[in-house]
């Protein structure tokens, strides 16, 4: 069964057992990555048909999506504290596969942006809802340790996507990569309809009044570990979106090897799932401080490196593959337990902490990634800059945040303000 957190004072929640609790938050999380990321391989193709003339404009189709989704997190936030996160979650995943098939009928530039903006905005709950049910049932370490054992699972959608689109791309047109992106939504919506459970406690259940979500929303905002961790974590997002956003121009325009871009691609993003899983051995016994911080310190260590090499003039795939993936281990380490330390001191508002975190982490790196995105100018220097800035600015709020004593084991109180 799923095992109920230590604020509901035992096992309440029977449906899941421990390992199928795991896979389903891992492939509800997954929702949204496929939507990001089995696009990258259909860019040229999509442009083509569409009529997009400039090619950083291709950007567009990866950023509708993530602004919609950013934005959209502050509505399923205080509805899932409403009315449970059941229904929300059987609701929106219904009307992600219905706005799925309706991007196959794009004809534009204009349509297709319109489209994936909705998407994005119905795919929204997925992010909330993931982490408010596992707040649900787990807290502390034990909450660090289930989301890290989700990411190993969601992080091989990454690994995996570009290929997926680029096998659907060798079996039909593009809008088929639509088509699939229903049907997995769909899936989930089956999964959950059978096997889930409510998670959401009945005494935690919240009105939804415009002075009850902005108190909560305020509480999430003063909390200095929760807005502060948040901010870090929205800094780290950016440039992974930067990357994202230029990855399949990178090998198109300066090394000129699209042919091996998904292999490269699911190479480096395995480290992710590596971090991850060796997060998830680890952070028990070492603590999420510990393991964050100096996986932070690691991440500008690399990405500072990379920045060298590519400014030098020196870079070629082999030294991009191999830095990035060292990046992406170290950016799993630090953001999963980022995620948890944010989510700590606001668990009895766990859905409206979420929604908040997410809006502000989504939309923030999705404004930062953009930026990166957009300078793009035939090199890798946008984007391993775009690390190196993001993971130096996300050091100075952790340090603030810690008030200068980086990996001190610390358990902060609810209530613990700025």
């Amino acid at each position: 069964m799923i095992t109920s957190s230590t604020r509901h004072g035992g096992p309440a929640h029977p449906g899941m057992g421990f390992r199928q609790f795991v896979g389903f938050v891992a492939a509800l999380m997954a929702v949204n990555a496929l939507g990001i990321d089995i696009m990258l391989p259909a860019l040229p193709a999509m442009s083509d048909a569409l009529g997009i003339t400039i090619e950083n404009q291709r950007q567009f189709i990866i950023a509708a999506y993530v602004f919609g989704f950013g934005a959209a997190q502050l509505a399923y936030g205080p509805l899932s504290d409403r009315v449970g996160r059941r229904p929300v979650l059987l609701v929106s995943l219904t009307l992600f596969a219905l706005a799925s098939v309706a991007a196959t009928f794009a004809t534009n530039f204009a349509t297709i942006i319109a489209a994936r903006l909705i998407q994005g905005i119905v795919a929204a709950s997925s992010r909330v809802l993931a982490i408010s049910i596992v707040r649900d049932c787990y807290s502390g370490r034990q909450m660090a340790r289930v989301m890290s054992l989700s990411f190993i699972v969601f992080l091989a959608v990454p690994i995996l996507a570009p290929s997926i689109g680029q096998i659907i791309l060798l079996a039909g047109p593009w809008p088929w990569i639509f088509y699939f992106l229903g049907a997995f939504a769909l899936t989930v919506v089956l999964w959950g309809f059978f096997r889930l459970p409510e998670t959401l406690h009945a005494d935690y259940r919240r009105p939804i009044a415009v002075q009850s979500i902005l108190a909560a929303a305020r509480e999430v905002v003063t909390n200095r570990y929760a807005l502060g961790y948040t901010l870090a974590t929205s800094l780290l997002m950016g440039g992974l979106m930067g990357y994202i956003n230029s990855v399949q121009q990178i090998f198109t325009d300066v090394f000129h090897r699209p042919a091996i871009f998904t292999t490269v691609f699911a190479a480096t993003a395995g480290t992710m799932a590596v971090g991850s899983f060796f997060n998830s051995q680890i952070v028990e016994r070492l603590g999420t401080r510990l393991v964050s911080h100096t996986a932070l310190l690691a991440f500008i260590a690399i990405s500072g490196l990379h920045l060298a090499m590519a400014a030098s003039g020196h870079e070629t795939v082999l030294s991009f593959a191999v830095l990035l993936a060292g990046t992406m281990g170290c950016f799993a380490l630090a953001t999963s337990n980022f995620g948890s330390m944010a989510m700590e001191p606001v668990g009895h508002i766990a859905g409206t902490a979420s929604s908040m975190q997410g809006f502000l982490s989504t939309t923030a790196g999705a404004l930062v990634g953009l930026g990166i995105g957009q300078s793009f100018d035939g090199t890798t220097v946008p984007v391993a800059a775009g690390f190196f800035l993001t993971g130096c600015l996300s050091l100075i709020v952790v340090f603030v945040v810690e008030r200068g004593q980086l990996f001190r084991p610390h358990n902060a109180p609810v209530g613990v303000t700025a």
